[in-house]
Parts: structure tokens; sequence; C-alpha cells
């Protein structure tokens, strides 16, 4: 084998075992966030929520972040409408939280495609802002 084709190959590989490290980082950043959610749902159980209920709840707020994540890598388009998305509910607190969080659900429900699917007659469950303010906030975003 010639040095030009070591050298090419070598760059290769280098380039795959970096986009191997890259897909093993996000894999862990996300398994970090499924984690935190599942970690939040004795908080939402002791509110009265059933294992369904929660089930359901933390699913949905988990396809808004990861989409939110997902929309941020290069030339990845958004899965879900600006006004619908991970970020207008990170804007709001309180009962304008849960009021929003309920138009989403709602709204999403009602769209074509995987989306609407997804969201089919979903329902808010978290009816105390509170714990959806803190399941979003500090369970579902990680810093860094």
């Amino acid at each position: 084998m010639s040095n030009v084709n070591r050298k090419a190959n070598s760059k290769a590989d280098g380039k795959a075992n970096g986009n191997h490290a890259n897909n093993r980082a996000q894999e862990n950043h996300t398994q970090q966030i499924v984690n935190k959610a599942w970690n939040f749902a004795h908080v939402l159980r002791d509110d009265g929520l059933s294992y369904m209920a929660y089930t359901e709840q933390i699913t949905f707020l988990l396809f808004l972040k990861m989409a939110d994540e997902l929309s941020k890598l290069p030339g990845k388009k958004p899965l879900v409408p600006k006004g619908y998305d991970w970020d207008s509910l990170l804007k709001r607190e309180g009962d304008e939280l849960e009021v929003h969080y309920r138009h989403i659900l709602e709204e999403l429900g009602r769209k074509p495609g995987m989306l609407g699917e997804v969201f089919k007659k979903a329902k808010a469950e978290i009816q105390n802002p509170a714990i959806l303010c803190r399941l979003i906030v500090e369970r579902l975003c990680l810093a860094g």
C-alpha cells in the first residue's frame, strides 16, 4: 500500500472515529435527559397521575425536547413548528405555562403526518403548573 493510500485511509478512519465519538456523545446526552425525566416520575405519581398518564406526559415532553435537540444539529430542519416547540415552553411559567402546554398538545394533534399522529388526542394531565415547570426546567434542561 502506498503512503498516499495509507494517509487517505488514516484520514477516513479518523473521520469515522470522530463521527462515532460525536454519536456516542449525543447518545449519552439523550440518555441523561431520559434518565432525568424518569427520575421525576415519582413526583407526578405523588401528584395523582397514574402510571399511564405520567408515562404519556413524559413521552410528549421528551418528544418536544428531543425534536429541539435534533433541530440544533447542522442541516436539520425543526420537526415542531415555532410557537409549539420546546423554546416556547421555556419562555413561560405558572398558569401561562400550563395553558400553553395544553395548547401545544391540542395544536400538534391537528398537524398532518407523523407529528399529528404522535400528539393525536393528547391531553395535558399535569394540572399543577409548578410541577410542570420543575419537570421542564429542572429535569429536562441540562446545563451545557
